[in-house]
């Protein structure tokens, strides 16, 4: 793992910042190949019960949306959403909701579904979860995700009073225990140190996780970041570098918006092998979902699923089997309930439905 002195040093010296690409990249090419996935969060809920953090969407939200039943998004929406991205061949980066949004019960049957859709178990990022809901989970889920966001005390007291490290770091460690892979989210922009970037190696070095998402801050109106900037696209890259140098077989997923696309090439260069953050029908045939395979083109490295192939979209062909993730990672289709497989019955004429629509938006903005 780097040093505090290494890591101060990519972001003083440009000349250690070069070296370390060029070593992040090495490293990216031994231990994963030249894949890049393209990654989607399926959000199931607007609610959240802690709706505090300072840049978040969902909290901003909190006085419109009362109760936690009227903020669930319809079932078939969801499912509508999955289909679509493994016909593109897009990665589920995770099932997102806020705290609170669901039963258990209710989880374990979306997250059936889903993966049965998807064809590949899913990753989960709703909250904290004890260990006795984590073992009801079992099957459908292959990966939990704790939402760190930041990893300074100080900052975290301030933008994320209602999200205390220690139980996220206790439900990492339990999931990991239980056979889980394990990952967390970080947002770059918030107000974070240079050193606080080896505060978060020796956190994923403390929780040997499997996968870390670095997203850069992405403003949103009525939060107090609304009229900051993005982070530098070299600091994330820095950071990128920095955890791909100490953890080398990590899958390094990173976060960017429409407005930071030039972003992308650098980002895997400095050791990313996912990218997401993207809004999947809006972006998709246009320009900049060409953008965003012109990067990874011009990054030397071979894009898993698509970004404007209209046809694959509409089902008139299929992805090439070199570009489907499922076949290239090998994926086993994981087994389901026959609760789940009876409510897919029930809803394929609505996902049918709702996959049309989107398909149509699509084609109204290429």
């Amino acid at each position: 793992m780097l040093t505090p002195k290494e890591v101060s040093q990519l972001f003083s010296d440009s000349e250690h910042l070069l070296e370390a690409l060029a070593e992040a990249n090495a490293l990216t090419l031994k231990h994963h190949g030249s894949y890049v996935t393209l990654e989607r969060a399926i959000f199931l809920s607007w609610w959240c019960s802690v709706a505090s953090c300072a840049f978040c969407y969902m909290a901003k939200q909190k006085e419109r949306l009362r109760e936690a039943e009227k903020a669930k998004r319809a079932p078939w929406r969801i499912l509508a959403e999955a289909e679509l991205m493994r016909r593109l061949g897009w990665e589920v980066e995770f099932l997102s909701g806020g705290y609170g949004a669901y039963t258990l019960e209710e989880l374990r049957l979306l997250a059936e579904m889903v993966a049965y859709a998807a064809q590949s178990k899913v990753w989960l990022n709703v909250g904290v979860l004890s260990g006795e809901e984590l073992e009801q989970l079992r099957g459908a889920v292959g990966g939990v995700t704790g939402s760190v966001e930041c990893v300074s005390k100080k900052l975290r007291s301030e933008i994320v009073p209602g999200k205390p490290l220690a139980p996220i770091k206790r439900m990492l460690i339990e999931a990991k225990e239980m056979g889980y892979a394990t990952g967390i989210t970080i947002i770059l922009g918030l107000g974070e140190s240079v050193a606080d970037t080896y505060t978060l190696l020796e956190l994923i070095q403390e929780l040997k996780l499997d996968r870390v998402t670095i997203y850069s801050l992405n403003p949103h109106r009525g939060t107090r970041y609304e009229n900051s900037p993005p982070p530098a696209s070299l600091y994330q890259a820095g950071v990128i570098a920095a955890v791909r140098i100490s953890f080398p077989e990590v899958k390094i997923i990173s976060g960017t918006w429409v407005d930071q696309l030039p972003n992308i090439g650098v980002a895997l260069l400095a050791g990313a092998n996912g990218i997401t953050k993207f809004p999947l029908f809006s972006m998709f045939g246009t320009r900049h979902g060409r953008k965003v395979e012109e990067e990874v083109r011009h990054a030397g490295r071979e894009l898993l699923g698509t970004f404007s192939d209209v046809d694959v979209l509409q089902g008139s062909k299929s992805l090439e089997p070199e570009r489907d993730p499922r076949r290239v990672f090998k994926r086993i289709p994981p087994e389901i309930s026959q609760e789940a497989k009876e409510r897919l019955e029930h809803f394929k004429p609505r996902v049918k439905e709702a996959m049309a629509e989107y398909v149509e938006k699509v084609l109204r903005n290429c």
